[in-house]
This record gives C-alpha cells, structure tokens and sequence, in this order.
C-alpha cells in the first residue's frame, strides 16, 4: 500500500505542477486531493507526506524531460479509449467505400474532403501503401468541412460506393481540381458511374445521416482537420506521408500479433 501511495503521490505532483501549479501551498486541487487521500489510505502523517512531496518535486526539477513523456502517454491512452468506443464505426466502410484486401489484418482509416489540398497530396500515399501491402484494408469517410461543394462531392463518393466503384471516384475526384458540378460529373464519368442512379441517389437525404456521423466522429477524435488517420490505436493528423503512414501500419500490425 505504501509503495502505491508513494506513486500516486508522486503522479498527483507532476500533474500539478505540469499544469502550473505549485506542491508547496497547494490544497484545492483535484491533484492534491488525490495525494492526500493516497498519504492518508497508507498511514502516512503529514511529516511524511511533506517528505515524499520534496523528493518528488527535487527529481520532477531535475528532470523536466519526463513531464511532456508524461503528458504524451496520458494522451496515447485517452487516444485509445476514444478509438474503442467507435472503432466498430470506423472500420466498417459505407457500402464499398474501401480499397484493398477486405479481409486485410489492418485497417487504415480516412477522413478527407474532397476540396482539401492535403488530402489531394495524400492520395499517392495510399496508393503506394495499398501497391505494397497485400494485406492492407483502408476504409475512407467523407468529412465534407470545407465548402459546399465538398458535401455535394462526398454525396458523389456515396453514391460511388453504392455502385462499387468508390475508390475510383476517388482517385478521379481528387485529379480534378476542386469540386464543383462540372469536376464532380467529371470524376463520376471516369469512374464509370451510372449517371442516372447516382444523381437519383444524391438527390435523396440518405446521405445526410451518414455525413452528420462522419461529423460526430471526428469530434469525438477530436480530429483538427483533414486529411485524418485512425490506424490501431492512433490518430493521425494531416497529410503526415507515406513513412509515418506506413510505421503506424507496422506499429498496429505488430500489436495485433503481440495481442494473439
């Protein structure tokens, strides 16, 4: 119990002073309360709980480097209990919205909109990613953020994956410039849309549900813009390139072997 109380303790320190504070005077905080409730739990008197407080804080001075070590483990795992609570969500695509092997032992996940340069810049990522990796599943989101014509293209995506060819709407969307009626039936075209059920499909409101989810998700991930990644147990921001792509991919691929 001791030895517990002594690490509790110690965490409620750097906590506080990671957050501005200072040990010495320091009573109303949730970071002291935890302290004191640990030094009271282990029979520890006041004496000893100043003591443990001065050694805590003297290494904490000494070696500042471990608080941001902290701070980045403490956001890694509230990153993945935010994950669990939707990775059922994420991974499963909107009809064939995905690209790869679909029974793939990792699944990378992105959220892009259609007018976002650096989703643009990203597409030869995943295109090398998927050439290299037989064993790769990535399943794209729409994430409509930027303008009106976003929305109206990634209504387009739905309906190209209704129809089994989204990730050819894909790639053609993005090599035509930013969206707008005359690009987007453009990509359709090339992607070998029929015409007729996709404009019969946008027309409808099925895609508002899904777009609005989409929405919800990335504000639970807390996601600052697109293009955003979700790969095991990681979120990824932005158009971070293929490297980065590719050792969250082995990273989560190693863990799941790791798991059993």
């Amino acid at each position: 119990m001791a030895v517990a109380a002594f690490i509790t303790i110690a965490a409620a320190i750097g906590t506080f002073m990671w957050q501005g504070g200072s040990v010495a005077g320091a009573g109303g905080g949730a970071a002291t309360q935890d302290a004191n409730a640990a030094a009271a739990a282990a029979g520890f008197d006041t004496q000893e709980k100043a003591a443990i407080e001065a050694i805590v804080r003297a290494y904490i001075l000494d070696n500042p480097e471990i608080i941001p070590e902290a701070v980045e483990n403490l956001r890694s795992k509230q990153a993945e209990k935010r994950i669990a609570s939707v990775r059922n969500e994420i991974e499963q695509p909107y009809a064939a919205a995905f690209a790869g092997n679909p029974n793939g032992d990792v699944v990378l996940v992105e959220y892009s909109d259609f007018a976002c340069g650096f989703c643009r810049q990203s597409v030869s990522d995943v295109a090398r990613l998927l050439s290299e990796d037989k064993n790769l599943k990535i399943v794209f989101h729409e994430l409509p953020i930027l303008s009106d014509e976003s929305r109206v293209a990634a209504a387009w995506g739905l309906a190209a994956a209704q129809q089994d060819k989204y990730y050819a709407f894909y790639k053609a969307m993005f090599a035509a410039g930013r969206p707008n009626q005359s690009t987007i039936e453009q990509a359709a075209k090339t992607a070998g849309l029929d015409m007729a059920a996709a404009r019969s499909f946008v027309a409808t409101n099925k895609t508002d549900a899904v777009l609005e989810g989409n929405i919800r998700v990335a504000q639970q991930l807390e996601f600052s813009g697109t293009p955003s990644w979700v790969v095991g147990n990681k979120v990824l921001n932005g158009a971070v390139g293929y490297q980065e792509l590719k050792s969250a991919i082995d990273e989560a691929r190693a863990a799941k072997k790791t798991a059993g």
